[in-house]
């Protein structure tokens, strides 16, 4: 029998593998579920916030309705925050959502994206999902190299996508980096700035005035709730853009693509200031922890400005399967070409004790104490 013929572009979109869930790893394994540590998707360790939680449960009664399709006292909130009006605004299921918004409004085939080698996962799959051409600009020490990726920019760049800290790599690009992208992406590129991991960052550089004053209607922010707020299995992110961006991203988003749930829970969470402050110093030592560590023990790494740490291990599939028989789950970068390496999430402090105690264990006839370290 004849097969329907798919959209020619889906052959060479690749999938998207996440991190395996604990509930996964413990039968695969033979592992009680509550042994199980996941250090593999820079979720925050420390849950959600409570009063997200409280929240979310007076909403539990009213699920029968659907919720508010524009999300209007979030979207509010959100305004106040950040200093823009709503129409500034758009809220996603998930950042990843906005970043398919983008495409959906903005590539069409044969335009050019252009990211960084070792850039997020879910920019390459977007590109080939609209037919666009991905160009791959070369890392420097595993970061980003910004006036490669200006250099690389065409007539047929349609889009630069940017995340900064980024993932999986934890880098952060340079004030003055980020300058120069700012001032020298062309007006018909539209300049996608990441900043999941923006709230880790004590000192970040704050590009929203430029969105204020409108001089930069070619750039668009985009955040998530799924990181600092520890809200990852709401599914919310947002974009943060020029009001003629935000109108198009609306035109391609479903109705009601944020259940009440998640409105409630993200409306609370940005009252939260005290689980904010506790996950920030518990990132803040867990990051110290690992990165002392490993200059101990003599393992390359990344220094990190997000909320995870890259390390060279050896045969990274090797190590993370061997850390999964010991209950705990951690990112291999292989997909990423990256195959000696792990990416593993701070956790709170009892678990990085367990996880760096397992990695010794594993690695302990190659382990080296001497200085290592590839930093940022």
């Amino acid at each position: 029998m004849t097969r329907v013929e798919s959209n020619p572009f889906l052959a060479s979109v690749p999938v998207y593998v996440p991190g395996k869930p604990i509930e996964e790893v413990a039968r695969e394994h033979g592992l009680d579920p509550s042994t199980v540590i996941k250090l593999a998707s820079n979720e925050n360790p420390l849950g959600p916030s409570p009063k997200a939680v409280e929240a979310m449960q007076h909403v539990l009664q009213n699920l029968h309705l659907y919720p508010d399709g524009n999300a209007f006292y979030l979207k509010q909130k959100l305004g106040n925050l950040l200093g823009l009006p709503t129409s500034h605004l758009s809220l996603g299921n998930g950042s990843n959502e906005i970043l398919e918004f983008l495409g959906h409004a903005f590539l069409r085939p044969g335009d050019e994206m252009v990211v960084s080698q070792y850039c997020f996962a879910v920019y390459p799959i977007v590109a080939a999902l609209f037919g666009a051409r991905l160009v791959t600009v070369p890392a420097r020490q595993l970061a980003a190299d910004i006036p490669a990726m200006l250099a690389a920019i065409t007539p047929q760049t349609r889009m630069l996508c940017l995340a900064n800290p980024n993932n999986p790599t934890g880098t952060l690009t340079s004030r003055e980096d980020m300058s120069r992208l700012l001032a020298e992406v062309p007006p018909h590129v539209l300049l996608v700035l990441d900043e999941a991991y923006v709230e880790f960052l004590d000192d970040p550089v704050d590009c929203l005035p430029l969105i204020r004053r409108g001089t930069h209607p070619n750039l668009v922010i985009t955040r998530t709730f799924s990181k600092i707020f520890g809200l990852a299995g709401l599914r919310l992110g947002y974009a943060i853009a020029s009001p003629d961006i935000i109108s198009d991203l609306e035109k391609v988003r479903q109705p009601f693509n944020l259940n009440s749930l998640a409105q409630a829970g993200a409306l609370a969470a940005l009252d939260d200031e005290a689980h904010l402050s506790r996950t920030r110093t518990n990132n803040r030592q867990g990051l110290d922890f690992f990165h002392n560590a490993f200059a101990r023990l003599g393992l390359p790494f990344i220094r990190s400005s997000a909320n995870f740490v890259l390390v060279k291990v050896g045969d990274g599939s090797t190590v993370f399967r061997e850390l999964q028989r010991k209950g705990i789950i951690t990112r291999p970068m292989g997909s990423y070409g990256l195959s000696e390496w792990l990416r593993i999430s701070v956790g709170t402090p009892a678990e990085n004790v367990r996880c760096l105690e397992a990695l010794r264990e594993i690695l302990s006839p190659t382990v080296h104490p001497e200085p290592a370290n590839v930093s940022h």
